[in-house]
């Protein structure tokens, strides 16, 4: 909204105007002068009312321009604990480094001792996971959820600061917590995920730990996870299949792309859960289709480079499609935050109108509030408020007197003895 100032001249414009109206309309009473009349006033409610309407759209704030930039491109690292995140981020930074790949780290674990990289913002230097649970008497997880969602109020600080340097940077790297759910299904992690997303080409990668994912179930229940991760983010995932040194991942890729072989892996296994799992294989069968997977060893370096080809397709998906999708989320906001505005702005037209510019004085009712009070005291209760007020006086005086010859008996008591 604009100053009082401005406001005030917005109030006295359509009385001017009005009366600039009324001066250069010629009336003459005539045989039809009731006809006149009426038209005369609907033509001047007609003229002030557009009067009103140019005032208040000078009073519309338009919306800034978005600045979104296509690089850097964030990389957020989830996955389940244990499957190598932190590892897998150390070979990423060390890939980068060797390839003169312009990156930056942040570390979002607090709970984490030690890091195999230097990261550029780390969570532990504004959060101490120790004193967050000792301050709070909370858990090991309840202390890392809590030091995610301080360090969350303070996000718009480190989206500023990677928008200082965009022009300067490739790739942004993020370590999230080990246990996946507190990053994934916290508040503070769909804001930290969103304001990464509202202003640079955002990438999941979800970390899969192959050989532990040999089993069908335990396969399943990963591809079930990145599945509910892909559409609560509804942003472009990567499958990371870790460890491929020590088990090699074209069991998964077959699993994934031919329904009948991962039918014939389960059909050994004749309990509730193999049952349950050859029903969801039918139905994420077409979220395979869209999914781009890569097979990476955090120790050897092997699968960077399709990684990091894998990485760049996703970021062009994004600005063709998901981007269009946020730009649509982002218009259906700002379209109920105009209509609101609207509202609001409808509001105080027609109260200007009512007030025909002129100033009103607002009565707060805090005026003679205390005369009003006195009025409503009956009489009889102010009797027997001042006779409880000397029975009160008496009791104190008495008990003063009580004390005073307690205090006298005590000095004698003290003055028996010798120091």
């Amino acid at each position: 909204m604009s100053h009082p100032g401005n406001l005030s001249a917005v109030e006295a414009t359509p009385e001017m105007d009005i009366d600039s109206e009324f001066g250069k309309m010629n009336i003459h009473s005539s045989a039809s002068g009731e006809g006149t009349s009426m038209q005369t006033d609907s033509q001047a409610s007609g003229d002030e009312k557009e009067k009103l309407m140019e005032s208040m759209d000078k009073l519309n704030i338009e919306e800034p321009p978005t600045n979104f930039k296509r690089k850097p491109v964030i990389i957020l690292v989830v996955g389940m604990a244990g499957s190598g995140k932190t590892t897998f981020l150390h070979r990423l930074v060390c890939h980068t480094q060797a390839s003169n790949i312009r990156g930056y780290v942040i570390n979002l674990d607090p709970a984490v001792l030690t890091l195999p990289y230097g990261a550029n913002i780390d969570i532990r230097d504004t959060v101490r996971y120790k004193e967050v649970m000792k301050q709070f008497n909370l858990g090991p997880n309840g202390g890392i959820l809590t030091s995610l969602n301080l360090f969350a109020t303070k996000f718009d600080e480190v989206v500023q600061l990677i928008e200082s340097r965009a022009d300067q940077l490739d790739y942004v790297l993020i370590d999230t917590p080990g246990q996946i759910e507190i990053f994934t299904w916290s508040a503070s992690g769909a804001i930290i995920t969103e304001a990464f997303a509202s202003t640079f080409p955002t990438i999941i990668t979800y970390v899969v730990d192959t050989p532990r994912s040999a089993s069908p179930s335990t396969f399943m229940s990963n591809m079930l996870y990145a599945c509910s991760i892909l559409y609560k983010t509804r942003l472009p995932l990567v499958l990371a299949f870790n460890k491929v040194d020590i088990a090699q991942h074209q069991f998964a890729l077959e699993w994934m792309e031919d329904f009948e072989a991962f039918q014939a892996a389960i059909s050994s296994d004749s309990s509730y859960t193999s049952t349950l799992t050859q029903s969801l294989s039918l139905a994420l069968d077409e979220f395979y289709k869209n999914l781009r997977s890569v097979g990476v060893s955090a120790v050897s370096g092997a699968g960077m480079d399709a990684f990091f080809k894998a990485i760049e397709a996703s970021a062009e998906e994004y600005m063709e499609t998901y981007k269009a999708d946020l730009d649509k989320r982002r218009a259906e906001k700002e379209r109920l935050e105009e209509e609101r505005r609207k509202e609001s702005m409808d509001r105080l037209r027609r109260d200007m109108e009512q007030s025909r510019g002129e100033t009103l004085v607002l009565s707060t009712g805090l005026k003679d509030k205390d005369g009003r009070r006195k009025s409503m005291v009956d009489p009889e209760d102010e009797e027997e408020e001042e006779q409880g007020e000397e029975e009160e006086d008496d009791d104190y005086e008495r008990f003063s007197e009580e004390e005073d010859v307690i205090d006298e008996d005590e000095d004698e008591e003290v003055a028996r003895f010798s120091f």
